[in-house]
């Protein structure tokens, strides 16, 4: 099961406006790890009835404004694919002595 987190936000100080969320997401399969790091930038709007300011933000708040903008199901399908190309790998390097 893949586990995102916020990792970073970027504000405006002035109105507490988050303008960049940074995200991570990564997923555990025994001795197998896949991660992705990304941002989301925002423009907020003090004046708009649904704004935030970061003071009263929760990571939930946060996620759910990054899944609108990040489409959750690809991502955690490459981690997925990621962590079964590193169990069965199709190619090796090295020399055979």
């Amino acid at each position: 099961m893949a586990t995102w987190t916020i990792a970073n936000l970027e504000r405006n100080v002035a109105d507490g406006g988050v303008t960049v969320a940074h995200w991570r997401v990564s997923e555990v399969d025994g001795d197998y790890f896949a991660s992705s790091y990304g941002t989301v930038g925002f423009t907020p709007d003090a004046t708009d009835p649904s704004f935030v300011s970061y003071d009263s933000l929760t990571e939930s708040d946060v996620m759910g404004w990054v899944w609108a903008n990040v489409d959750q199901a690809a991502t955690e399908a490459a981690l997925a694919a990621k962590i079964e190309a590193d169990k069965n790998p199709t190619s090796a390097d090295g020399v055979p002595w």
